[in-house]
């Protein structure tokens, strides 16, 4: 029998603050019929130990799977909603920065008026670096501009959504998965509402810099075609100019006689052609490896361990 609300928690290296954040849900959706979800995404410190020894502890109903090794949060959100049973499916990460009071605010919202699909919490003030911060603002003002689908400034994950937007986003089977372009792709009316997200309260964030550049180009490359677009203008472009600067240089030679000079501005048009070349290669090679990964067909994710409490 399908519960309320299922609450999917990825969890990567979250040994400490497992219990908590199980004892927080609990409690806050102490009236509702729940379900918790918890996904071991390779975690190297004893989260599956504590996983367990939880699960041992309560009486709340509690699915937990493990993965083999360490498959990214995009897999584990995605192995999460497929054990999902709930009529409505929350998103929470296991850092307690997200407060299930807020997702209970969200399921209230959706519940309290039926044209509304999902509600997604925006953060009303990051707690990062002003380079972290820039940085993301940056990628979101890019993304959107270059993208089909809106990308809501400061939206995450942390968000409550029905039956059919979980069902829409399954459908969905790319191998890499950005999960803030996979729920806005698939459309239905959206809320978003703005929290302040709470101090971790265990361990240190997993996000590093290079890790969310990573992030950020498979983003893009994910939701756009344009940088690919904007190689062929580039091309066209630079062959238009190099074709001026043939009659400028022919016309020099033929009527003014000039002897053969322009080395510096030689080297540095092949520098800066050759480097745009590199850049547009690259481009041309996230993509294609993207096609070439997605071509083998592998699984988003593999199940190690699965086990599952029901006491109630």
């Amino acid at each position: 029998m399908g519960k309320e609300i299922s609450i999917v928690i990825p969890c990567y290296n979250e040994e400490e603050n497992v219990p908590y954040i199980i004892d927080m849900v609990s409690e806050v959706f102490k009236e509702i019929d729940f379900e918790i979800i918890l996904i071991d995404d390779g975690s190297t410190d004893g989260t599956w130990e504590s996983i367990k020894s939880k699960i041992k502890d309560t009486n709340a109903l509690i699915k937990a799977v493990r993965f083999s090794r360490n498959f990214g949060k995009e897999s584990a959100i995605y192995a999460g909603l497929q054990k999902s049973e709930g009529k409505y499916t929350a998103l929470i990460d296991a850092d307690l920065q997200q407060n299930p009071k807020v997702a209970l605010h969200m399921l209230n919202i959706l519940k309290a008026d039926e044209e509304y699909d999902m509600v997604v919490a925006c953060q009303s003030k990051r707690k990062e670096s002003k380079i972290i911060q820039k940085f993301k603002n940056g990628f979101y003002k890019f993304i959107d501009s270059i993208s089909e689908i809106d990308f809501v400034k400061n939206a995450s994950d942390f968000r409550v959504f029905n039956e059919k937007v979980r069902s829409s986003v399954l459908k969905m089977k790319e191998y890499h998965r950005f999960s803030k372009g996979l729920f806005s792709w698939v459309g239905f009316k959206t809320k978003f509402i703005e929290y302040d997200a709470e101090d971790r309260r265990c361990g240190e964030t997993k996000w590093s810099f290079s890790g969310l550049f990573i992030y950020a180009v498979d983003g893009i490359v994910s939701f756009s075609i344009k940088p690919l677009k904007w190689s062929i203008s580039c091309g066209f472009v630079c062959g238009l100019l190099s074709v001026v600067y043939m009659f400028f240089v022919l016309i020099q030679k033929l009527f003014f006689g000039i002897e053969v000079s322009g080395y510096a501005t030689i080297v540095i048009l092949l520098l800066a052609l050759g480097g745009l070349q590199m850049v547009f290669t690259g481009i041309i090679g996230e993509y294609l490896s993207k096609i070439f990964i997605q071509s083998k067909d592998r699984p988003i994710y593999i199940e190690k361990e699965y086990i599952k409490n029901e006491k109630l």
